[in-house]
């Protein structure tokens, strides 16, 4: 059985022990409550020995009794109060074997080689009341928790506690409700729960990961750092969503990747280059693993959105988008793999030493916004290099259609380098960062055009088709030329705009 994952939305309180809780059945849209119902739970929580998941506010346990006994991964949402609950029961994963891989995927990009190893014991003594709605449904869950819990790290302790949770169940998730639940339980003597979760509260306090931000007046390598930490949180952020191969996922993954090597670019003297040599050339290796499974992506995404209005044979369809769907299986296989190294762990943990300990270059104490304009004006003087280069050339000539290419990357480059100054809250930046965006996109749209028209030539040249679906191929190839010379019209306008 596959492992279930929900949204948990709910409010914790403190509250002194044996404290009588108020009658919820007062609630909006609350017309009754079953009995209370009394069980002991159990649960040993994993972390690693830098307690890589508490520090992000995630928590891994075993838990047996109650009607959800079994594996249990937290982790947040971003939306204040909800988590991302992933459950597997005990018949798919048995009690007394190791964390199933299951839990340990998701968050593998942050306990990286480092073991999973019990770090607290949680004994609790829970009622439940179910309260019910209007139309006969649970509509939300009243804990009263009576917690004992033995920190198992070196120096713990043990400690009692009693709190109450309030868990919304309807998947409307009634904002209401849970206000009216929060003020009610509040006045009745619940107090604001001194942890964000039972572990928290059972092994003190940890190092919480902060997010990056800058101070008053920073300086280039403040800048860079800031930068290089978001794009790092980003990559890991992404990391579980390609092991699932989740739409758009491999994208941002390896986008994450470009921007990181465009800071190491962008910014060449405010890192010690010498430092971030091997870092930019593994993120290269990672970028471009991942770009062989954004490849066929896109490519199957264009096949599929030609071939939508056409009246193709199911053997055509097979020709353009089965080879390409083979490519993308064993290109993610291969991602994967990557993924699961010792040498992509080492590279997750060289980008965290450089946000933690930053080589400076000589750069590295001008000015923030200095060291973006002339980043910017730097990349703006290489796309109107490339320009003069192109307009020297004869029009569709391969080194023609190369040196278009070599504009979009210059173009990107210019983009990533007006992302950079985010950080900076800088407006200035805004119609550059638009222009760059026009030129890449356009010249992008041309380069797929051109790629799809040289493979539908190679497809009917090969003579396999039939009539019909030789008729399509046309049809097809004659709205990727017209497409084509859209996009360069597009080209030549925002090229005026730089």
């Amino acid at each position: 059985m596959a492992p279930s994952e929900q949204i948990e939305v709910e409010l914790k309180f403190d509250v002194e022990a044996g404290h009588t809780a108020p009658d919820l059945r007062v609630l909006p849209g609350v017309i009754g409550a079953t009995a209370p119902e009394t069980f002991q739970l159990d649960a040993t929580y994993y972390d690693t020995e830098n307690l890589d998941l508490a520090g992000n506010r995630i928590t891994m346990r075993r838990r047996t009794g109650g009607h959800d006994a079994g594996w249990h991964l937290k982790r947040p949402t971003g939306i204040a109060g909800a988590r991302r609950e992933l459950r597997i029961g005990f018949d798919d994963a048995p009690a007394d074997g190791n964390v199933p891989m299951e839990l340990i995927s998701p968050v593998v990009a942050l306990t990286r080689t480092r073991k999973l190893i019990p770090v607290a014991a949680l004994s609790t003594t829970r009622t439940v009341t179910t309260l019910m709605g209007a139309d006969g449904r649970p509509v939300a869950e009243f804990a009263e928790d009576l917690v004992s819990a033995q920190s198992m790290l070196p120096g713990g302790h043990y400690q009692e506690w009693s709190e109450w949770e309030f868990e919304l169940l309807d998947s409307r998730r009634d904002a209401r409700l849970l206000k009216a639940a929060e003020k009610l339980l509040r006045n009745s003597g619940g107090r604001t729960a001194s942890s964000a979760s039972k572990l928290a509260r059972a092994i003190g306090s940890t190092p919480t990961v902060v997010e990056p931000h800058l101070g008053r007046r920073p300086t280039a390598l403040d800048l860079v750092v800031t930068d290089i930490a978001i794009h790092r949180n980003s990559l890991i952020a992404y990391d579980p969503l390609v092991r699932i191969d989740a739409e758009d996922a491999v994208h941002q993954m390896r986008v994450a990747c470009r921007r990181l090597r465009s800071i190491f670019a962008g910014f060449p003297a405010v890192l010690d280059p010498a430092r971030t040599a091997h870092l930019n050339e593994e993120l290269k290796l990672l970028a471009r693993i991942l770009g062989d499974a954004r490849d066929s992506e896109v490519q199957i995404a264009i096949d599929q959105g030609l071939l939508r209005s056409e009246n193709a044979s199911a053997e055509l369809i097979d020709e353009l988008t089965g080879t390409e769907t083979t490519i993308h299986d064993r290109a993610i296989h291969a991602a994967h793999s990557a993924m699961n190294s010792a040498r992509y762990f080492a590279l997750l943990d060289a980008i965290d030493e450089l946000v933690a300990s930053p080589p400076p270059g000589p750069d590295a104490d001008i000015d923030a916004d200095t060291a973006v304009d002339r980043s910017i004006e730097k990349n703006r003087k290489s796309i109107r290099k490339a320009q003069a280069t192109l307009a020297s050339m004869t029009e569709r000539s391969p080194e023609w259609e190369e040196q278009l290419h070599t504009i979009r990357k210059r173009a990107k480059r210019l983009r990533y380098a007006t992302d950079a100054a985010e950080p900076l809250g800088r407006k200035r930046d805004k119609s550059v960062a638009k222009v760059a965006k026009r030129l890449q996109s356009s010249l992008g749209d041309y380069n797929d055009t051109r790629i799809n028209r040289q493979r539908l030539g190679e497809l009917a040249a090969a003579g396999t088709l039939s009539g019909p679906d030789m008729f399509v191929l046309g049809r097809i190839d004659a709205r990727q030329q017209v497409d084509g010379e859209r996009a360069l019209v597009e080209y030549r306008k925002a090229a005026k705009d730089l």
